[in-house]
């Protein structure tokens, strides 16, 4: 999964990418990057640079005598954490977060599953640590805190499951923690209910039931759609 550098291509990228995301050019569109490297002040090697990491994202196409041109939303890499954030910032962020939720609820109980048969000692006190974590941020509006304890189990998770394929969608699980806390599709202090599940899905793992693990993991991910229906209808 890429992610844009530093530097001035990242500033373009912060505003042209959202802009395509968003739909503000269309498929179709035909980018100038001589124009666009005017608009943005900065040099054609700098413009080129963007367009390079937008083509990784297969967001666009640049072909010789034609220009860069904005591919429909079939072609993007969907997965792409910076594009997952993008689409989060624009008027696609209920569907994406649903999208996301739903390949969650997909995803993560298997993984619950097969990390409690795959699970090392290590793996087992860190995920019952960062349970313990969510706990301990659960109340007084400490979202921010909550959430990098509520993202590294979750990655956690993913990993332990022994599949490599589960864990490269860390990221992925990131981005849509992340978005729900950042743009308030959260309760102002997270689900009792839901905290307590994950301190069972620790405990879960740790004790190799794999059936509970993966009952308790899909509880989670069921709340969290219940939760869109309210917040992000």
């Amino acid at each position: 999964m890429s992610t844009p550098g530093r530097g001035l291509h990242g500033h373009v990228l912060d505003t042209l990418g959202p802009a395509i995301t968003a739909g503000q050019y269309p498929p179709g569109s035909v980018l100038r990057t001589d124009e666009l490297a005017q608009h943005f002040e900065v040099s054609r090697s700098v413009m080129r640079e963007a367009v390079r990491v937008l083509e990784s994202m297969h967001l666009v196409e640049s072909r010789r005598r034609v220009g860069v041109t904005v591919l429909p939303k079939s072609e993007w890499n969907v997965y792409d954490p910076q594009v997952i954030r993008w689409r989060l910032e624009g008027t696609d962020r209920p569907h994406q977060l649903r999208s996301l939720t739903v390949l969650r609820s997909a995803i993560e109980p298997v993984a619950a599953g097969l990390a409690a048969r795959h699970a090392t000692p290590e793996q087992c006190a860190e995920l019952t640590e960062c349970a313990l974590g969510m706990v301990a941020n659960s109340r007084g509006h400490r979202l921010e805190t909550y959430l990098l304890h509520d993202v590294a189990f979750h990655r956690i998770v993913l990993t332990a499951s022994g599949n490599e394929m589960f864990a490269r969608l860390g990221d992925v699980v990131a981005e849509v923690l992340t978005g729900r806390t950042h743009h308030e599709v959260m309760f102002e202090d997270p689900d009792p209910a839901a905290v307590t599940l994950h301190v069972q899905v620790a405990e879960a793992v740790r004790g190799g039931d794999a059936a509970r693990a993966e009952e308790l993991t899909r509880e989670i991910t069921v709340g969290a759609l219940q939760e869109l229906d309210i917040l992000a209808p």
